[in-house]
């Protein structure tokens, strides 16, 4: 892990993204200590004001304080898109893995099946889902993990089919060991390198996602401080106050900006040809 870390760091990319996704991560567990006002006390009287004085960011149509919002936001949207990316990516990889195994015709419907799937687009699946199982932020969740199922099993087949022709994994057949055990226990260890590299990429994909559910409404519902619900109710109000929806946009990007380029920079330390 070390020599993984020094690697990181050597590149622009690696070392900008692991500080932008470890400021994020440090402001998802402990942004709520640090917001200056209660993210949700309303204060008619200071609607719309602009940013500077005691209200860095400036204040939202209800008059609450944008900055304690969007720092309370942090882990409504982050977490909960690093937890939806957790769970595809593990489902996907435990998938994946067990096809490359089983080989021939089950490995064949599991993989017509996946790319049946991978030809509706994440947002349009994550849509239908939440559709059936109903709003808020946990069927988002879940809406989310299984839209990127069936790409990281696309990915972790691939790797796995490699693996499924090594020395360690015949010696595991030979010994009578079970399925469930070598795919869990010799397979899957051995393809985590190319799983990692696409889950940190994936995650500002679930953030962006997670945001635009909660945009259409389908995702946290108010009085969350949710940053794409954030954006959806300041869209009214732009006239009068564009920093409203400026702030919460800026957090959205900068959070896929910086995992973006940290799985380009773990890209870059994991391959084994560097």
């Amino acid at each position: 892990m070390p020599e993984v870390l020094r690697r990181l760091l050597r590149t622009p990319q690696g070392a900008i993204g692991l500080v932008l996704v470890t400021l994020v991560l440090i402001l998802a567990a402990i942004g709520p200590d640090l917001a200056p006002y209660d993210p949700s006390a309303l204060s008619p009287l200071r609607r719309y004001r602009p940013p500077g004085g005691d209200y860095l960011l400036g204040t939202d149509q209800l008059g609450r304080d944008i900055l304690s919002r969007i720092l309370a936001g942090a882990r409504a949207t982050v977490l909960l898109a690093l937890l939806a990316t957790i769970l595809g990516t593990l489902a996907g990889a435990v998938i994946g893995t067990a096809s490359a195994f089983l080989g021939g015709r089950v490995d064949e419907a599991i993989m017509r099946t996946v790319d049946a799937v991978m030809a509706v687009p994440s947002l349009l699946l994550s849509l239908l889902i939440v559709s059936v199982l109903g709003r808020g932020a946990e069927n988002a969740v879940l809406a989310i993990a299984i839209a990127f199922t069936p790409g990281m099993a696309r990915i972790t087949r691939s790797v796995a089919l490699a693996v499924r022709r090594q020395d360690y994994v015949n010696a595991a057949i030979a010994r009578g060991e079970g399925g469930a055990y070598i795919v869990l226990r010799e397979m899957l260890p051995n393809v985590v390198a190319p799983i990692v590299v696409e889950m940190s990429i994936r995650v500002a994909f679930a953030v962006m996602l997670f945001a635009t559910l909660s945009f259409l409404g389908l995702g946290a519902q108010p009085p969350a401080s949710e940053w794409g619900l954030m954006v959806s109710e300041a869209r009214r109000f732009m006239h009068l106050s564009p920093w409203m929806i400026v702030w919460p946009s800026v957090a959205i990007a900068v959070v896929a900006v910086g995992f973006n380029l940290l799985g380009d920079g773990l890209r870059d330390a994991l391959n084994p040809r560097t």
